[in-house]
């Protein structure tokens, strides 16, 4: 599942769904990145009838943004289909999104 994203008319912004796969077996997972300084708890993912979790929210346009998922509280994942990746001072990488 790309992510989905929906530009304003102006551009300016952009709306972008995330959405993470079921087979990711998580109970709970977290929208997490420097768009909202790494924050664990402001970007919680609903988790859908079919296991697979999904969030919307709106960036700013013309720029990239680093993000992770973070499942059960405790495990960080990578997004499988972001639109790039970057390494990180953590030794691993991080997911990239484009608007």
């Amino acid at each position: 599942m790309p992510l989905v994203k929906n530009y304003t008319k102006t551009r300016e912004k952009c709306r972008v769904t995330f959405k993470l796969p079921a087979e990711a077996e998580a109970g709970s997972a977290a929208l997490v990145g420097d768009f909202n300084d790494w924050n664990e708890s402001m970007c919680p993912m609903k988790k859908l009838k079919d296991g697979s979790f999904s969030v919307t929210i709106t960036l700013d346009s013309g720029r990239q943004y680093r993000y992770k998922y973070l499942l059960d509280d405790i495990r960080w994942e990578n997004d499988w289909v972001a639109d790039s990746y970057a390494a990180n001072e953590f030794g691993t990488e991080d997911s990239l999104v484009h608007v």
